[in-house]
């Protein structure tokens, strides 16, 4: 009772002063990160729109026919967090709030780029993402959560205020991303182009909009980092972390640290890089380009008796349509063949349409959580599927397939493992 009566007295000596307390002050573990007073902590980056502070709120106007888009970016940079914010439209217009933004040098500005949680005056598309300056309306893609299920997308809208305050709600963890819009459920998806950024208020440039924001507050979780399976060892040179080779003699790292790879045809092993540990929920990624042959990025990997030596996932690498497709391959154990299951997921067109070609580098990535697994290439979601027949932990693997001639060059190959904290943040729902 007397905590109560404490946090009443506070709120009212805040009202007599003329400021807003903010959701922040009395929800644990959060921060504010507007005062209610100035915009202190926040820098102006990008077009001409105009911010101010009022009633407690900062209110963002767009400036009719000046180009680009504005944004109001916090000073400081967040990795894992919790964002909690309500907005509302005064002048119908466009708008978003960025996370794990940044900034690069425009003309005689900055261009800020990043994710954005997509906010519209009736609620269309609200809480979708979409990479600003980036990926987005690339190769004709303009969500980034192309996957999100149609009747989340409706009961998000449905639940919208028009003309009224709103809350959003913005976690990321590690690759996790997730949005709510009033308390409904909007994305849940998985990313890696960025793990730390700032926060930024938009107001898209055009002939109108003005948008109002409060109680901005944020729980700061820290950061992931990514952990990396090529290394400089003590004498400069690169070298394998916390993995081995199959068939050394084919491997050798170059000074700038890209392992090369050279494969016989006549040779019928598979050469391999296999991680030393067992790794079940997590994101890997690796960047390649490849001359011949076949390969792959194995997860969840066994090692058997098979001359392929791992039997489970591959993240395919093709050098075609397939790249970036899901194979689950057989094994042998105990002189015994346990069967593959072939093809899992295959999306060749937009493969085609995502994939550097004519001997370019291409990023791969995998996020494995629980049965669900979640492929991209060059940052576009290739599949996000439900496996419940997915084996559930093994081991990661770079391969160049035996029997061909192949010839391929791997660099930035590295895991972030999901913990079982990050996981309980992850299945909130």
């Amino acid at each position: 009772m007397r905590n109560c009566f404490v946090a009443a007295m506070v709120m009212g000596f805040l009202v007599s002063c003329g400021l807003t307390a903010s959701a922040a002050d009395v929800e644990e573990g959060f921060t504010s990160l507007f005062n209610g007073r100035d915009l202190s902590g926040w820098t102006k980056r990008g077009g001409s729109a105009e911010y101010e502070v009022s009633n407690g709120a900062i209110v963002g106007k767009c400036v009719p026919n000046t180009p680009g888009n504005t944004f109001l970016c916090t000073e400081k940079e967040f990795g894992n967090f919790v964002l909690k914010l309500q907005y509302k439209f005064i002048e119908a217009g466009n708008s978003g709030v960025q996370f794990r933004s940044a900034a690069r040098p425009a003309g005689d500005g900055e261009r800020v780029y990043g994710y954005q949680y997509e906010m519209r005056p009736g609620g269309d598309a609200t809480g979708r993402i979409y990479d600003e300056g980036r990926r987005g309306h690339k190769h004709g893609i303009i969500w980034l959560d192309a996957h999100t299920p149609q009747d989340r997308l409706d009961a998000a809208q449905a639940g919208c205020r028009e003309g009224e305050w709103n809350d959003v709600e913005i976690q990321c963890v590690g690759p996790s991303i997730k949005t709510w819009l009033n308390g409904n459920l909007v994305v849940d998806m998985f990313d890696s182009f960025s793990m730390k950024g700032f926060f930024g208020l938009q107001i898209h440039s055009g002939k109108s909009g003005s948008v109002a924001w409060r109680n901005i507050r944020v729980k700061d979780l820290g950061e992931s980092q990514w952990e990396p399976f090529f290394v400089k060892n003590d004498e400069g040179k690169y070298q394998l972390a916390d993995a081995k080779f199959v068939l050394p003699e084919e491997w050798s790292f170059t000074d700038e640290g890209v392992l090369h790879g050279v494969h016989s045809k006549s040779q019928g092993k598979d050469g391999l890089v296999i991680s030393n540990k067992n790794y079940d929920n997590f994101i890997t990624r690796v960047t390649y380009r490849m001359h011949g042959g076949n390969s792959a990025l194995y997860f969840r990997a066994e090692e058997t008796e098979a001359p392929w030596v791992l039997r489970g996932f591959q993240n395919e690498i093709a050098n075609n349509g397939k790249d970036s497709a899901l194979w689950h391959t057989a094994g042998i154990v105990n002189g015994k063949t346990i069967p593959g299951r072939g093809w899992v997921v295959t999306n060749d067109e937009f493969i085609e349409k995502v994939r550097n070609k004519d001997d370019q580098w291409n990023t791969t990535c995998t996020t494995a959580y629980g049965d669900r697994l979640v492929q991209t290439l060059n940052g576009f979601c290739t599949s996000d599927i439900i496996d419940e027949a997915s084996e559930k932990t093994g081991k990661l693997g770079l391969q160049m397939h035996g029997g061909t001639d192949c010839e391929m060059f791997f660099k930035d190959f590295e895991v972030m493992p999901i913990t079982d904290e990050m996981k309980k943040l992850i299945d909130r729902k």
